[in-house]
């Protein structure tokens, strides 16, 4: 019954603190990939803060999110290279 509550208020949104506590670890540990060259090894504390700081399904989406604009960013630069498995049409 204890955990089930404590489901619920975890589900619940949260609030401007904790949402700002997020997106400060989330640019945090973007910021270490950056400067690590995406060595994700070097950024683990930074990730663990990442993690417990933000909500499972944020953290997904800023995942998500990351990948699509490193693509875009390759993308526009001329940079990208598709992987060798792609089908060609």
């Amino acid at each position: 019954m204890i955990n089930e509550l404590q489901k619920v208020i975890k589900m619940s949104a949260p609030s401007m603190e904790e949402r700002k506590a997020c997106w400060g670890a989330r640019d945090e540990y973007w910021k270490c990939l950056d400067e690590n060259t995406e060595d994700a090894a070097r950024c683990q504390k930074l990730r663990c803060s990442f993690e417990s700081r933000c909500p499972q399904q944020w953290v997904k989406y800023f995942d998500k999110r990351r990948d699509f604009l490193k693509y875009k960013e390759q993308l526009q630069a001329g940079e990208y290279q598709p992987s060798g498995t792609t089908e060609k049409s």
